[in-house]
């Protein structure tokens, strides 16, 4: 006969291998078929609500590994909530304005001067919905769940109208101003940049020190010395109007080289080094605020430079005498508006200089620096040219250097509204604390937020100039201009004259001819995401959103950004908490390029493993930190996800034949080790939500994978073979463990979804008894505990630590020859006395938990055994005879015949019995 028929052996239909790039599409159709994204959020429409805010990615090329990450951390969370009970609407947005797209149109072969500004905005737009339609294909075949047919793009008519009201709100609330400022200027964008489009790399400048003959000492000095500044912008030499040293700082007059020189103090050694002067006489001592409206040349032109005291002025390098040109700098602007210093600026649109230069003119400003340094050497006003790296800031889009200019520009008070935007922040719950240092330093520090931008794919801004050339600041008519958006989109404005913009029968006293004109300029880019919280309340949920959670960058991009916009507009930050992620590396931690070749595409890797592996990668990382991503970091996480889909795939196979309605086995009635795995699976589901809860995901794949590989696949589903495969069908303690696996089963499935969105799905379609058409529309369960648990799992956990030592018992055994499998092996134990009494009571059935055929328990310690932690051990063969069913060995006594034992033989007459 054979037996392993009679064997009630795991069978599922639940396929080993996952094969996810082929099927993970199919299971994303069945979601499609049963709209469940939809029915999940019906089924919970009458919850509590729980919004995380997605912040638009810009739409613009294939998706790189950053957006995945992403994403699919939003829809873990989004997941999570709706499976806790919460109604959970995720509306995806895009960043659909801006540069990049303008230059891919161009790029793509477009002429833009033979196209309107209207003609042009049309193809950016078509161009970005095609990218949107490309990324949001991508997006969703990452397991993105989202309500895509109502996606925001910040080029919709509705977005739009909703930003210029926001705009509207903060003109009424007086915090939006017209005025000539330095601002972050890019030659290679023709535009001002905001804070947030500047990163800094490293450039190569050169480095003068530059003398400036005294004019007149008024006293003070004598007139024969010459003031000594340093630089590394000589292109903004020709535009000085002034030099400012500290009014606190000690100067001093000193003969170098028989040349009398003004610097600050401390710098007398260091400027003896730099400049190799052999012979340095201090003659006098003089405190900066004796300096102040003292005259010096030009080096180059002959007008005064006028000599200020500003404390921005520092001893960290250089000379102590900064060189100030008013159109270049913040600072230098701010003592230069004090001073009464015109303000002139060195370059055009274009970096290109202009005819205040002189003859400079007509040069790109960078090229003009040899040109201004050989002028100032003819003059003998250079002391010392040398180049120097350092960082520098760049347009973060060309990645090209940008300048400090004046321009008459858009602003954003910032400085109105600081305190609340400070209290805001401390409002926040930051998931990451330095996150609230962080935007805290960069809000308290910052200026006054240029809006403005010299382009024309964007939202305009929606302001009138009189006749007089000022700007009506009026918050009614440009809700007026809110509602032409909403109707005609925003290139009406683009397309219609200033007369047929304005409302029917518009006058203003300062235009008595009926004449205005429309400002040219275009919002920042940040300011259109930065409204994007207008999604929220448009689709009928409560502002402030629950959570934001985007890239480290965004500190001073989107979080930033939305901060002074909501805070502007509702007196409160648009979001509850915040979250960032780090950004995506190679294997060797180097940030991924083209040019380096390490760039890893999500499509590549789920066209290879599936996005299941991808997303399972996403929950294995500190994704709050930089993160790592390889080939080889992939294939740990496939056999990662493997184990786990193995172990799933024992638990259904193994309760296939389990009834959840009428085979459960009530708690009262299950053994105690039962009730001990049940408790240590609460505790795991109790500390996985509490990971999904604060978002840290990594700490939910740990302990899940903890869990089934040690706890349920090396101890319970290992000796519970021995009940499952081998009892009768009906055996209570069979029934008994199905409970166990059944229920643990269904709830761990559940607890895995978020993450393994596909597996988990599949899966469940394989399990009986369940109600729900997918996993997505259940509900996670609630932590239970049982009666005297604590003593159970002290009891167990005391087991498992004696078992860890028969099996290292048995592995030298086995090393030595002296048994073969554990279930030939005998074994003659002593316990120890602080474990004895813990591990007797009620464990009577050694023998089935540790897989071996005999335990003799001693009351004092054998010569023969060897001492462990818990215990001291003898391993020898039994000698016995093996059933040919259950392979355990037994006693000639025990068997039914020469073949079976009586056990088995009871268990296929129980099975004959039910058939």
């Amino acid at each position: 006969m054979d037996y392993k028929d009679t064997l009630h052996m795991m069978k599922t239909d639940f396929p080993m291998r996952g094969n996810l790039p082929q099927n993970e599409p199919g299971l994303q159709q069945r979601w499609n078929d049963l709209d469940l994204y939809n029915a999940v959020v019906a089924k919970n429409a009458d919850k509590p609500t729980f919004i995380l805010h997605d912040g638009p990615p810009y739409a613009n090329g294939n998706l790189h590994t950053g957006h995945a990450m992403n994403k699919i951390l939003k829809d873990f969370i989004t997941r999570y909530r709706a499976m806790s009970g919460f109604n959970a609407v995720y509306i995806p947005g895009w960043d659909t304005h801006g540069l990049p797209i303008e230059q891919a149109v161009t790029n793509s072969g477009v002429n833009r001067k033979e196209k309107t500004v209207a003609e042009f905005r049309k193809i950016c737009e078509e161009y970005a919905e095609k990218q949107v339609a490309n990324q949001m294909e991508q997006f969703k075949r990452l397991g993105v769940w989202g309500d895509y047919e109502h996606a925001y793009l910040t080029l919709q008519k509705e977005y739009e109208a909703e930003q210029i009201k926001v705009f509207a709100k903060m003109v009424q609330n007086g915090l939006i101003y017209k005025g000539l400022k330095p601002v972050y200027w890019s030659p290679s964008s023709e535009s001002a940049l905001a804070e947030a489009e500047i990163e800094y790399y490293d450039k190569l400048s050169p480095s003068i020190y530059v003398a400036f003959a005294v004019r007149d000492g008024k006293g003070v000095l004598s007139g024969d010395e010459k003031f000594i500044i340093w630089t590394t912008t000589p292109w903004t030499i020709p535009v000085n109007m002034g030099i400012a040293v500290h009014p606190d700082f000690d100067y001093v007059v000193a003969e170098c080289d028989g040349v009398k020189y003004v610097f600050e103090a401390s710098f007398v050694d260091q400027l003896t080094t730099e400049l190799g002067w052999n012979e340095v006489k201090i003659l006098q001592t003089i405190n900066g605020k004796e300096l102040d409206r003292l005259e010096a040349t030009h080096p180059l032109f002959d007008r005064v430079s006028l000599v200020t005291n500003s404390t921005h002025v520092t001893r960290e390098a250089g000379t102590g005498i900064v060189h100030m040109a008013p159109a270049h700098g913040e600072d230098d602007f701010i003592v230069g508006q004090k001073y009464g210093l015109e303000i002139v600026s060195a370059t055009d649109d274009k970096g290109i200089m202009t005819e205040a230069t002189g003859p400079f003119a007509g040069q790109y400003y960078e090229k003009s620096n040899t040109a201004i340094t050989d002028a100032l050497e003819a003059a003998g006003a250079l002391l010392k040219l040398e180049m120097i790296e350092h960082s520098y800031p760049h347009d973060w889009r060309t990645k090209k250097p940008i300048i400090f200019r004046a321009t008459d520009q858009w602003f954003a008070s910032i400085e109105s509204i600081r305190s609340d935007l400070l209290d805001a922040i401390d409002n926040t719950d930051w998931i990451i604390p330095w996150g609230r240092v962080r935007l805290y330093n960069m809000i308290e520090g910052r200026g006054d937020w240029c809006i403005s931008r010299q382009r024309v794919w964007g939202v305009p801004i929606p302001i009138f100039y009189a006749e007089n050339k000022q700007p009506i600041l009026d918050a009614e008519l440009m809700n007026h201009i809110a509602e032409l958006f909403r109707q005609h989109g925003s290139n009406v404005w683009f397309e219609r004259e200033a007369k047929d913009l304005l409302p029917e029968g518009y006058t203003h006293p300062d235009s008595p001819n009926g004449v205005f004109t429309k400002e040219t300029d275009i919002m920042d880019v940040w300011f259109d995401s930065g409204t994007s919280y207008n999604v929220i309340e448009r689709a009928g949920l409560s502002y402030p959103a629950d959570i934001y959670l985007e890239g480290s960058d965004q500190y001073r991009g989107w979080f930033n950004s939305s901060l002074i916009t909501g805070v502007a507009t509702h007196g409160q930050a648009p979001y509850k908490a915040v979250a960032s992620h780090g950004f995506v590396l190679d294997g060797k931690g180097r940030k991924m390029s083209k040019s380096l070749g390490n760039t890893i595409e999500p499509a590549k890797l789920i066209k290879q493993y599936g996005a299941d592996i991808l997303r399972l990668w996403v929950a294995s990382v500190d994704y709050q930190a930089d993160v790592r991503i390889s080939d080889e970091i992939i294939k740990q996480v496939a056999e990662s996800y493997r184990k786990i889909r193995n172990t799933l795939r024992f638990l259904v196979g193994n309760v296939h034949d389990f009834n959840s309605v009428t085979d459960m086995v009530a708690i009262d009635d299950l053994a105690e080790v039962d009730v001990y795995m049940l408790t240590v699976y609460n505790r795991l589901l109790q500390d996985v939500r509490k990971g999904y809860e604060t978002y840290d995901f990594a700490s939910v794949y740990k302990r899940v994978l903890h869990f089934m590989s040690n706890e349920l696949s090396s101890f319970y589903l290992d000796f519970t073979k021995d009940i499952l495969y081998i009892e009768a069908k009906n055996d209570s303690r069979r029934r008994a463990v199905q409970t166990v696996l059944y229920t643990i089963l269904v709830s761990i499935t559940k607890l895995l979804a978020p993450i393994l969105a596909h597996t988990t799905d599949e899966l469940w379609q394989y399990i009986d008894g369940v109600e729900e058409e997918s996993v997505f529309l259940a509900t996670n369960d609630e932590y239970q505990s049982f009666a005297n648990q604590e003593q159970i799992v002290t009891k167990w956990e005391t087991f498992l630590n004696f078992r860890e030592d028969v099996l290292k018992a048995l592995e030298e055994a086995r090393n030595q020859k002296v048994i073969g499998k554990s279930l030939e092996a005998q074994l003659d134990v002593y316990l120890h006395e602080d474990v004895r009494e813990l591990i007797i009571s009620e464990v009577n059935d050694f023998r089935q938990l540790l897989m071996v055929s005999g335990v003799t328990v001693h009351e004092q310690k054998q010569t023969d055994m060897e001492d462990f932690a818990t215990a001291a051990i003898a391993v020898s063969e039994f000698d016995g005879v093996t059933c040919e069913r259950c392979w355990n060995r037994y006693e000639a006594s025990s068997m039914h015949n020469d073949e079976i034992c009586e056990r088995c033989a009871n268990a296929m007459v129980a099975d004959q019995a039910e058939a």
